[in-house]
């Protein structure tokens, strides 16, 4: 199975879970055994990708600035590239340019992932019972890219990724096994470091400049 194979599951369950205007918001980055598979929470209207006339690619944060920040800052991001980010407001991205935003993100072999993909108009927080049903769907993915290793953002996204309850903030750089069709894969929650988590985002640099050193710096 293909990756994209499964977009016709996420678009169905935009249409049940997400803002009837906007569209879904897929995934993004190295598809291939990468280092790290980022999986945030869900999309909202502020990534453009999410119109129904943009013709690009639906990745995650196209159009938006912050997360691009915490990408500079442990080592996954090319500068020239951040500082284009930086100059743009959200309708000067285009199909292009959030092509070579990911063609970097490709080249520092990571993937960009929402556990839900049903954009909401807003921030707004969503049930466990609507991240649910993508569970499966985000174990597809990991499944097809397999990843080296796995960062959760937020205690509610990784609780329900590690079927257990997750404090972040009492298991900072700890890491957790779960099993995904039929192999363990090491799994690090992190604060999420955007929206109200921003205050949060010099401890989730931390974290995560940690967990590299950890994983892929001998």
């Amino acid at each position: 199975m293909n990756i994209n194979d499964l977009n016709i599951e996420y678009d169905k369950l935009q249409q049940e879970y997400g803002a009837k205007e906007l569209a879904s918001i897929y995934n993004g980055g190295c598809t291939n055994n990468p280092e790290i598979c980022f999986v945030f929470m869900n999309p909202t209207g502020k990534n453009i990708a999410s119109d129904s006339n943009w013709k690009g690619r639906r990745s995650p944060w196209i159009g938006t600035k912050n997360i691009w920040k915490l990408f500079l800052k442990i080592g996954l991001l090319n500068q020239k590239i951040y500082e284009e980010i930086k100059k743009r407001k959200p309708q000067e991205w285009d199909e292009k340019f959030a092509d070579l935003v990911y063609k970097d993100v490709e080249k520092h072999k990571y993937f960009i992932t929402n556990l839900g993909k049903c954009t909401q108009i807003d921030a707004r927080v969503l049930p466990n019972s609507v991240y649910n049903k993508y569970l499966n769907l985000l174990f597809k993915e990991i499944e097809i890219i397999n990843p080296k290793i796995i960062v959760s953002f937020g205690n509610q996204v990784s609780s329900i990724i590690l079927n257990r309850n997750i404090s972040v903030s009492q298991c900072r750089k700890q890491c957790f096994q779960r099993n995904i069709a039929g192999k363990n894969y090491s799994v690090y929650p992190v604060y999420y470091p955007i929206g109200n988590g921003m205050m949060n985002i010099d401890k989730a640099i931390e974290d995560l400049n940690y967990i590299i050193r950890t994983n892929f710096i001998q």
